[in-house]
């Protein structure tokens, strides 16, 4: 299973889960949850930051337009999208039915 899928998974799993299993879920990633959602707190990837735009602004570094982004964005997400629908197909190739004889009643050839 691909990350998409397992992403999705949990997030399906995230919506109904009780109040206990998601206290105990983001007591788990607290410290990681807090350190991505607040990069402007890192002052190492801050300096980075701070060190490419440098490099950007006098001409020795590669910048990228908006649209250049967004067409690899656009071209990730779409190969996302084709991995999970191969994902899905697969699996359904093998899963199936097995009657109470122990034959296959509904599933792969």
């Amino acid at each position: 299973m691909n990350a998409g899928a397992i992403r999705d998974k949990l997030c399906d799993y995230i919506r109904v889960a009780d109040d206990k299993k998601i206290k105990a879920i983001y007591m788990m990633l607290e410290d990681e949850i807090d350190e991505e959602t607040e990069w402007w707190k890192n002052t190492a990837f801050f300096a980075e930051l701070e060190k490419e735009y440098a490099v950007w602004e006098s001409g020795k570094g590669k910048g990228y337009s908006f649209a250049e982004v967004k067409a690899e964005i656009t071209s990730r997400k779409a190969k996302n999208m084709a991995d999970d629908l191969q994902d899905r197909a697969s699996s359904q190739r093998t899963k199936g039915t097995v009657g109470s004889t122990g034959t296959m009643i509904d599933g792969p050839d």
